[in-house]
């Protein structure tokens, strides 16, 4: 018998229900640190004084609205959301905010960016996430409220009147996304209270797991990782290896590699949070620009492979794809082209029919414990992934595990 839902977790899955059927989103990670372009941890790193690295919030002048090509960009990838760094570790906010006049407005830039981000996204129907990093080391209060309660408190206040700041002054906001809660814990940092306050706000936001309490979503980082139970989760990761702009940091992921990580979430259930460092003056990089346009005219073919098909299967590795599911139908992400025959071993369940992705049928012969499929073309019909449509009946389920049994009696040969 399944378990009832509490009232908590009633309202909670209504509120994540665009957002497991999202899939893919675009992170953005700007600030003072993007005009070094050597990390977003670049001040901390290198160790540069507080008053040098200030001079930056004077230096920085993004060019007109560089969030509408950022929002254009996601929507011609197949994103369905965006989430930016409102402020990182560095402090600086980078919207129009009377807590502190170390922002974008009173400084360099002139101007609110996180307005530009809202209004960017929302016009190409995109979902809206802030990014807050509770760790600040501009702020005087930042490390020393760990020993001083005094600190504490004045920092806590601080933190709560710019998240209802965020929470307020920019409309419907879809995901607070919060990032390294040190020094303090989630009692310290009065987190309950905190995103009580940003419900009230915002009663259908989804709130991630960083402030120091579960919430809504898991965020494993720089992994792909399903969480445990249903409980939905997002991979965020970089495309090179670097959050913000560092032009030096030249290992950037191909559409390939996108493509496959985004098999892997949708068979686990999650998302992926692909990250874009722009430029100082908002540009993006170009090669981040080509990839994504080639995943999104993929998704174009082949997106209810991923989008749509989350239903969970017990599948094994084979060199040349991986499944997602839906149903009783599977999608075999062929990324490994082997010619005019596939071959899938250990599928626990009957084939019923095999066709190329929005394409013909394709025969195929089954065993108990091999699938081959026949009359595929020599070349891969796309280079990046060809998805196989599998229908099958029973319970979908793939095993082959470490060692090898040749079956003598096959009821399917």
């Amino acid at each position: 018998m399944e378990k009832q839902r509490t009232p908590e977790e009633t309202d909670r899955e209504r509120r994540l229900k665009w957002f497991r059927e999202a899939r893919f989103g675009m992170f953005i990670h700007w600030g003072l640190y993007s005009q070094l372009g050597r990390h977003e941890w670049v001040m901390n790193r290198e160790r540069i004084p507080i008053e040098e690295y200030e001079r930056l919030a004077d230096t920085w002048k993004p060019k007109p609205h560089p969030a509408r090509w950022w929002a254009r960009l996601a929507k011609l990838a197949g994103m369905r959301y965006m989430v930016m760094t409102t402020k990182h570790h560095e402090g600086f906010c980078l919207f129009n905010t009377q807590c502190t006049d170390y922002n974008a407005v009173k400084r360099g830039p002139g101007r609110d960016l996180v307005a530009e981000f809202v209004e960017a996204a929302r016009a190409e129907g995109l979902r809206v996430g802030f990014y807050y990093s509770l760790m600040d080391w501009h702020h005087p209060d930042g490390a020393r409220c760990k020993n001083d309660e005094a600190a504490r408190k004045r920092f806590v206040e601080f933190t709560h009147g710019i998240v209802r700041e965020l929470m307020t002054n920019y409309g419907k906001i879809d995901i607070m996304w919060y990032d390294v809660n040190w020094p303090l814990t989630a009692e310290e940092w009065e987190a309950e209270k905190m995103n009580r306050m940003v419900r009230e706000l915002q009663p259908d936001i989804i709130i991630n797991n960083r402030s120091g309490l579960p919430e809504d979503f898991g965020t494993p980082e720089q992994h792909i990782t399903p969480e445990k139970g249903g409980r939905m989760w997002e991979a965020c990761m970089t495309f090179n290896e670097s959050w913000g702009y560092t032009p030096i940091d030249t290992r950037y992921k191909d559409a390939w590699q996108i493509v496959s990580m985004l098999r892997q979430v949708a068979a686990g259930g999650g998302n992926l949070l692909l990250n874009i460092g722009p430029a100082p003056d908002g540009s993006v990089p170009e090669v981040c620009e080509e990839e994504l346009m080639k995943v999104g005219k993929w998704l174009q073919e082949y997106g209810p492979s991923v989008y749509d098909a989350t239903d969970p299967m017990h599948q094994d590795w084979l060199i040349t794809g991986a499944f997602t599911r839906k149903g009783q139908t599977l999608y075999f992400h062929c990324n490994r082209w082997p010619g005019s025959e596939l071959a899938i071993g250990g599928l626990q369940c009957r084939v019923l029919r095999t066709r190329l992705m929005n394409g013909p049928e394709v025969p195929f012969t089954q065993t108990e414990n091999r699938l081959v499929v026949r009359g595929l073309p020599e070349s891969a019909p796309n280079p990046l992934c060809t998805v196989i449509e599998v229908e099958v009946e029973g319970e979908p389920k793939q095993v082959l595990g470490a060692g090898y049994v040749l079956i003598e009696n096959d009821p399917w040969r």
